[in-house]
């Protein structure tokens, strides 16, 4: 009796111990949730939380569980950071998970995206280690795929335009001439000393020489009698018009003599006030500012006169030093130079550079579309006038935009030597840096680029894009009309504006079309996925293998024209 009794007790025991130690099963995928999914890579990364359940009366007691994400793609996987859970009865740090009442737990996992990702799945692969033993619960397909949309967003030279500093070349300068005739102290007598002075000679033969020029005009003429305010109004008046009177006899005797004919626009002033106050301001007399101010007080010109005679001790410096300057006949040439051609440039710009000024060498870099070039015109400038931040800045410019970005950055390097407090060397510098894929130097050059010709925005932008900060993307990016305005746009879901942002692209490209294919995916526009994919195909072959695999397409991959278009 006492052994049946044993016998039945311990069959008890073995029945509970192996119902304890047994393998645990398969899990359902259905206590698995992933958010999101499918997955999708933000900044550079792919995050995902899962949530997942072992169920009651499920996990043994004196074993350990290591829960590892998988990323599989095209043959291959990438492991994440693996999570442990423990029995009850297991001595440890981790999570325990409650044989009767099972567990509920989160993961976050994070891989580093890369592009083969697009056609994916993520597993739940779970490692068992008993006391004895180890094995495998067959792995749990959680998420599939990765949308790789914001993996578009471009900082190539088809999105970002460098700015051409401007050149200050005018077809037409003005070159101005002058000479004084002076007169004596009330008269009008033109004096042979003053009629043949060297100033008035040099005025006169130029004169001669530029109606016999063929890129030089006579812009203006003209002749101002002039009187010093120390006499009466009407004596002044009187003598200031034959002073005018006397010096323009004495010109047109002169052109004649020159066998040259020039208007000539004369006028007179009764009293230099004007002139009298500039010479008093450019004096060393010791009173002139008070002198000024008497200016200033009073309007009436005879009352002004006698205030200043009142001043009797600094009269006398004025009589001596200041009077006798403004009894005159000034004579103002104003002449028009007309420069060299737009052939004349471009052709010295390819043959012989060094005959050409700085303003003429940038100029001619205007006068061409072609970029190769462009980049020889700028590389002379910065042979011949290696000082100007403009050679450097718009040679980095144009290599930028022929995709040269190893000598851009040479150059625009140069160009922050010269002129580091540039704002469009600065922002250059910093589309530059963002093409290369160093967005913090990018950000710290479009922060010194206030007051640049170029898009800031576009190119802070790009950069919280990349980051994965769509809000701030979308601040910056403002109403830029540009495909990464638009891309931001349909990552924070606004597919109404990025429709609006495409029809507004200047240069609509094979992207533009593609994200007018992914606002009609998502919208469930069949047609707009057509017609805008078969557009972007037609400029870019290489977008049909990338639609194929783009999970943004997912419900089309059966679909028989999805499928011809991107065969």
């Amino acid at each position: 009796m006492r052994k049946q009794l044993f016998f039945a007790v311990s069959m008890v025991f073995a029945l509970v111990f192996s119902s304890c130690t047994k393998d645990m099963a398969a899990l359902d995928p259905g206590l698995f949730k992933c958010n999101p999914n499918p997955l999708e890579v933000k900044g550079g990364k792919v995050d995902a939380t899962i949530t997942g359940t072992f169920p009651v009366k499920y996990f043994n007691k004196k074993e350990v569980v290591t829960v590892t994400p998988v990323l599989k793609f095209e043959g291959k996987e990438v492991k994440g950071t693996p999570v442990q859970f423990q029995g009850e009865k297991v001595k440890g740090n981790d999570q325990v998970i409650a044989y009767k009442v099972g567990g509920t737990y989160t993961m976050n996992v994070s891989f580093n995206y890369l592009p083969e990702m697009a056609k994916s799945e993520l597993y739940l692969e779970f490692n068992v280690v008993a006391k004895k033993k180890t094995y495998q619960i067959p792995s749990v397909k959680v998420a599939d795929g990765v949308i790789a949309t914001s993996q578009l967003v471009s900082v190539n030279p088809s999105e970002m335009t460098p700015v051409i500093m401007n050149d200050k070349f005018q077809r037409v300068i003005q070159e101005k001439q002058d000479a004084d005739i002076m007169f004596l102290i009330q008269q009008s007598k033109l004096r042979k000393t003053e009629s043949n002075s060297a100033d008035v000679i040099s005025l006169t033969k130029k004169i001669k020489e530029v109606t016999e020029s063929q890129n030089q005009q006579v812009s203006t003429f003209e002749v101002s009698g002039y009187a010093s305010p120390d006499g009466g109004m009407k004596l002044n008046a009187n003598l200031a018009e034959k002073r005018e009177v006397v010096t323009v006899d004495f010109l047109n005797k002169e052109f004649k003599k020159l066998k040259t004919t020039v208007k000539i626009d004369s006028k007179f002033t009764a009293e230099d006030w004007e002139g009298f106050q500039k010479l008093m301001e450019n004096s060393n007399i010791q009173d002139k500012q008070i002198i000024l101010r008497v200016l200033t007080m009073y309007t009436d010109p005879e009352q002004r006169e006698r205030e200043i005679k009142n001043l009797s001790v600094a009269f006398k410096e004025i009589a001596e030093e200041i009077l006798p300057q403004l009894r005159r006949s000034r004579l103002n040439l104003t002449i028009n130079v007309t420069g060299k051609s737009d052939q004349e440039i471009i052709t010295l710009a390819k043959e012989d550079a060094s005959k050409l000024s700085v303003e003429e060498l940038l100029y001619a870099g205007t006068l061409t579309n072609d970029l190769g070039e462009k980049a020889f015109i700028y590389q002379k400038v910065t042979e011949l006038y290696p000082t100007d931040v403009r050679g450097f800045n718009n040679l980095a410019a144009i290599e930028y935009q022929q995709g040269n970005i190893a000598d851009a950055s040479q150059n625009i390097t140069k160009a922050l030597e010269i002129n580091s407090q540039s704002a469009d060397v600065n922002y250059n510098a910093g589309i530059i840096s963002l093409t290369k894929g160093d967005l913090g130097k990018a950000e710290e050059y479009f922060g010194k680029a206030a007051g640049t010709s170029g898009n800031i925005g576009e190119g802070l932008g790009s950069i919280y894009t990349i980051k994965g900060d769509y809000s701030k993307a979308k601040t910056y990016f403002g109403s830029t009309a540009s495909n990464n305005a638009a891309l931001v746009q349909i990552l924070n879901a606004d597919y109404s504006g990025a429709r609006n942002t495409l029809s507004a692209v200047q240069r609509p490209n094979a992207m533009t079309s593609y994200l007018g294919a992914i606002i009609g995916a998502r919208t469930n526009d069949r047609d707009a996925v057509y017609s805008n994919l078969r557009n972007a195909i037609k400029q870019d072959g290489a977008l049909a293998a990338k639609a194929s695999k783009d999970i943004e397409f997912a419900k089309f991959v059966t679909d028989a024209t999805f499928l011809s278009i991107v065969k």
